[in-house]
């Protein structure tokens, strides 16, 4: 008789304890990402999985979003606007591309920069032979915030002295002729959005793990 109080006392402790777990987990990881966050987080993952399919990286195009603008869909930049921070040319280039899926340019449209960020990455992570996953988004990155023309003449120079221009670290050091403040911010983008932010979106889904020295 004893043991049966004994487990009903447990099993009443149980039964209050974990829901507030639960809710306290839910409520911590809420608190990490910014409110606004979560006004476009369902047409996030519904644009994400729709042009990359279920294994989308989430947790990256969130981050990347983090990073562009804070969430801020009237964020404006000398260079870019909008949520994704797509400068004029690239967005009306990338509209042309895509036609179907993306009309005209109009990165100031939370719904078209959503889109356009998810099919824009799709494409710059395709187009890039890489390690690993890792490496693979890495340059996506670089390239998106740098453009591909630069990585590429990174990568040549990278690989004259002997690197490896499949792995990203063996070719971060080699800069082909950028300012130095324009290929600092270049180098840390990625830095920023993997290993900074990408974690606080985790629970979105889509994380891709990296391992830096």
């Amino acid at each position: 008789m004893r043991f049966s109080r004994k487990a009903a006392r447990w099993a009443l402790l149980i039964s209050v304890f974990v829901p507030f777990l639960m809710l306290l987990l839910i409520g911590t990881a809420l608190a990490d990402v910014p409110r606004a966050s979560l006004k476009y987080k369902r047409d996030l993952i519904r644009t994400a999985r729709y042009v990359w399919g279920l294994d989308a990286p989430i947790a990256v195009l969130a981050a990347q979003i983090q990073q562009e603008s804070a969430w801020n869909k009237n964020a404006r930049s000398i260079y870019a606007s909008g949520l994704t921070q797509f400068t004029p040319l690239t967005a009306d280039w990338i509209s042309k591309m895509h036609p179907h899926d993306l009309g005209e340019a109009a990165p100031l449209s939370p719904r078209w920069a959503l889109r356009a960020q998810s099919i824009y990455m799709r494409q710059l992570y395709r187009s890039t032979d890489a390690a690993s996953e890792c490496d693979g988004m890495w340059m996506a990155l670089w390239k998106y915030n740098g453009g591909a023309g630069w990585v590429r003449r990174d990568q040549r120079l990278a690989k004259k002295n002997g690197a490896d221009v499949r792995v990203a670290l063996e070719v971060e050091p080699y800069n082909a002729g950028r300012a130095p403040a324009f290929f600092k911010e270049n180098r840390d983008y990625p830095r920023k959005i993997l290993l900074r932010w990408q974690p606080r979106y985790a629970v979105w889904g889509g994380v891709i793990e990296c391992q830096t020295k």
